[in-house]
């Protein structure tokens, strides 16, 4: 059960723009420390720390710290219809995700989690599967050939995010490098050229 390592812990703060990042923090701090009963089931009267005034307030006629924290999840992430809309905008969002011209892939990959990431707080379930097949359709089409390979020879379900990531990070770093050269050799021949004309001109 509980022990006195509690304090060795900083409660995180509170306040209304960071409900679901609290409320996965405190479930693991609780966790760790066998406490997260006690807000399930036991009725014993919240002391309120780490909120702000305002979740303070919602909560300061609790007379549990099960019943506060419901107040304060009904409060900052809604009622049911309110949740039905955050999740189908998730959604939304999801579906018109697409990898914008120029941009990395690591940078897309970043946004592409955040959103799922999203929808997984608000009970959305999504498997990697699902994942990297939104990704690989939704690439610039500078990755066509790279996309064919994958779902030609890969099985999406052996493989996970990361080596996905890898795979087209590779790809593009293989594709840059090409451009690179081609553009030297463009160089290469104008500067040529140049001289050359100069030279004709002189004579």
């Amino acid at each position: 059960m509980a022990n006195n390592d509690m304090v060795s812990f900083q409660v995180p703060t509170f306040n209304k723009n960071n409900y679901d990042n609290w409320s996965i923090k405190i479930k693991a701090l609780l966790g760790t420390q066998d406490m997260w009963e006690i807000v399930e089931k036991c009725y014993i009267k919240s002391k309120n720390e780490g909120l702000d005034d305002d979740a303070f307030e919602k909560v300061s006629k609790a007379k549990s710290t099960k019943e506060a924290w419901e107040k304060l999840k009904i409060s900052y992430k809604g009622a049911d219809p309110v949740k039905k809309v955050r999740l189908e905008t998730l959604r939304a969002k999801f579906e018109m995700l697409q990898m914008k011209e120029g941009e990395i892939i690591s940078d897309y990959f970043s946004r592409v989690l955040m959103v799922t990431n999203q929808l997984k707080r608000n009970g959305k379930k999504l498997d990697d599967v699902k994942i990297m097949e939104k990704i690989l359709r939704s690439l610039d089409s500078n990755f066509d050939h790279m996309v064919a390979i994958i779902e030609e020879t890969k099985d999406l379900e052996a493989m996970t995010l990361k080596q996905l990531l890898g795979s087209l990070q590779a790809y593009e770093e293989k594709k840059r490098k090409k451009e690179r050269i081609v553009e030297q050799l463009f160089k290469t021949r104008i500067d040529g050229a140049k001289e050359e004309s100069s030279s004709r001109h002189n004579n």
